[in-house]
């Protein structure tokens, strides 16, 4: 059972696949706003125990594949990592 986790109750290997799209498919993702989304997707992350497997951020879209424990549903993830960034990331970095 190698790479599977283990809790008191369960035995798991939960993976999602997450594509993030800008509204209107806005070219906004580049340069400063692109490196602190990934901070902050990755600050995120960890604070919730939530492990990314890989990911990448387009100019128009975030792709995440990541692995969680069962008690995280896949909404309440991204509910949390949206509210996260949207609310931090036009705060922290100064417009051009």
């Amino acid at each position: 059972m190698d790479g599977y986790k283990k809790n008191s109750h369960a035995v798991h290997d939960i993976k999602y696949h997450i594509i993030w799209v800008t509204k209107y498919r806005y070219k906004i993702l580049q340069g400063k706003i692109a490196k602190r989304t990934r901070e902050l997707i990755r600050q995120g992350c960890n604070a919730r125990g939530i492990t990314i497997l890989e990911g990448s951020v387009g100019k128009d879209h975030i792709h995440l594949l990541i692995s969680c424990p069962p008690s995280l549903a896949p909404s309440k993830i991204m509910q949390y990592l949206k509210r996260t960034v949207i609310k931090t990331t036009p705060r922290s970095v100064p417009r051009a």
